[in-house]
């Protein structure tokens, strides 16, 4: 591997972290120049992110250090890296114009280009030091977007709620850093991945209390922080006064770190089962709960922030069962889907008006929505096995599938229920296979994208696993159950108090609104 195949590695997270480290009188004095300048940064990076995947493709890994700097490249970070990258020029251009003629633009987009470049490097880190001080680079950066309009008290309490937070991950971080420099004697990431294999193969079971475990529950802690699972998660939903770019990247990149965190350690991870458990039972927690607030919500863009933290648990669930690639499978989808919902949510509602919605019935029929669980569960486990996915080879992705089902029973559900006819009806289910064959293959593709890159899929074993994976299934079926009942005309007075407890979240933002209040009295900062 020559020297220069870590040019197009570096070449992006490098650019924008210049831009960002510009003077902000400058910036400030200069707004137009700097939003091109970021731009065009952002751009040469997404083509940057494309060549050196290039590079990895015809060469394999890339593992060099750059003037001291620890440099890993493999599958995992080039598909991050050009998720980030694209996201991120999409997120730049579109900033340029929703902050044109703002007095702190130029400020704004220093601040961005930094954010970026943070993530970006935190992607391509080698080592855990660098890693943790990206980490770290990225929560002080947004904690300055999010009180970008430092004169509105709401920004500054949410960002002080995220800042704490994030403050808390941050050091659980460090922790596991120290007891992995311990445990492993390097901070590599290459050696501790290799390091790691080893004990994987030779050793059968990790002790509750032993040193490992401890690695793992402390990276689980700050997965958990950093991507707002319940119940640290206030801050996310109540993020709605700073600049609608800022919620786009937030949303769709940022927030994807903890996920990220516990994909680049699986080789670690797997040595902690007991980890990996608290991680699945966190994630469905979330999960749930996030799905339960989202359908309450009257506010679009509170109604993804809701769905933001429901997806987050998903993706921790998937990490918990071992299903390392459908995390990241998860991660481009939601990010992409998440940076075009944000950035469209002004056009949400005239989409709405114009798009047909079922007509409610007063009364449901409890055998159609059966029929539809029954027809989409027979579809899972017969398109699963044309693509060899099994219980007992790849149970996190099957269980998941499930899951997804579960949502296609809604959509054939409906069809029985409004009587479509039978030509409609045909082409309901038809798109259901679509999209279960669309699910497997995806999965079965990212599992081969990801062979070398992630250890082996942890595979379900005793009680509590499979305890835990009925949970999560029966969780995600009484979502669907409350669904039809809180869109039915004969909701009870027992469903109207629940609606509005998970319209307000359980009033845990509230609880963490008082503390800050109280310890924390809000005080405009100064810029920098």
């Amino acid at each position: 591997m020559t020297a220069l195949s870590i040019i197009p590695v570096i070449a992006g997270p490098v650019s924008l972290l210049l831009l960002g480290l510009a003077p902000s009188s400058w910036a400030e004095r200069q707004p137009l120049k700097i939003a091109r300048s970021t731009e065009i940064a952002a751009i040469a990076g997404l083509f940057s992110a494309i060549l050196a995947t290039w590079f990895y493709a015809e060469h394999g890994l890339i593992e060099q250090g750059f003037a001291g700097i620890d440099i890993y490249f493999d599958a995992l970070s080039a598909t991050m890296l050009i998720l980030v990258s694209f996201v991120s020029v999409i997120v730049i251009r579109y900033s340029r114009n929703y902050l044109a003629g703002d007095p702190g633009q130029g400020r704004f987009m220093k601040w961005l280009a930094l954010t970026i470049g943070a993530v970006l490097t935190l992607i391509v880190s080698g080592n855990l030091v660098l890693f943790t001080l990206a980490w770290m680079a990225t929560s002080l950066k947004l904690h300055q977007l999010l009180t970008f309009y430092s004169d509105r008290p709401a920004a500054l309490i949410v960002a002080r709620k995220k800042f704490v937070i994030s403050w808390i991950g941050d050091l659980c971080l460090i922790l596991a850093m120290a007891l992995i420099y311990q445990r492993f004697g390097s901070l590599r990431f290459g050696e501790i991945f290799a390091a790691a294999d080893i004990v994987s193969t030779t050793s059968q079971s990790v002790d509750a209390g032993s040193e490992l475990s401890w690695i793992g529950i402390l990276l689980v802690l700050g997965a958990l922080l950093k991507s707002a699972q319940f119940p640290f998660h206030s801050w996310l939903p109540e993020v709605m006064e700073t600049p609608t770019p800022v919620s786009a990247l937030m949303h769709a990149g940022i927030i994807n770190a903890g996920g990220f965190l516990i994909v680049r350690m699986s080789h670690v991870m797997i040595l902690a089962p007991s980890a990996l458990d608290i991680l699945a039972v966190f994630g469905a927690i979330t999960a749930l709960f996030g799905a339960l607030c989202m359908l309450t919500q009257t506010s679009v863009k509170k109604s993804l922030a809701f769905s933001t933290v429901g997806q987050m648990g998903f993706m921790m669930l998937q990490c918990g069962l071992g299903a390392f690639s459908s995390a990241i499978l998860h991660i481009v989808a939601h990010s992409l889907y998440k940076a075009h919902a944000f950035l469209s949510s002004g056009s949400i509602v005239d989409i709405a008006k114009s798009s047909w919605v079922p007509l409610v019935r007063k009364k449901r029929d409890s055998w159609h929505l059966l029929s539809g669980f029954v027809l989409a569960l027979v579809l899972t486990f017969s398109v699963s096995t044309l693509f060899g996915f099994t219980f007992s080879n790849h149970p996190g992705v099957l269980i998941l599938g499930v899951i997804l089902q579960i949502a296609l029973t809604y959509l054939l559900w409906n069809a029985i229920e409004i009587h479509i006819g039978k030509r409609l009806f045909i082409s309901v289910s038809i798109i259901a296979v679509l999209v279960s064959v669309v699910y497997f293959a995806l999965q079965a593709a990212f599992i081969e994208l990801l062979q070398n890159a992630l250890p082996t899929a942890a595979l379900v074993s005793g009680a509590f696993d499979i305890g835990l994976l009925l949970f999560v299934l029966a969780s995600f079926m009484s979502v669907l159950w409350l669904q039809v009942r809180f869109s039915s005309d004969d909701i009870g007075s027992g469903w109207q108090s629940a609606y509005v407890h998970f319209y307000n979240g359980l009033y845990i933002s509230s609880f963490a609104n008082l503390l800050i209040r109280r310890y924390w009295p809000a005080k405009s900062p100064r810029h920098s």
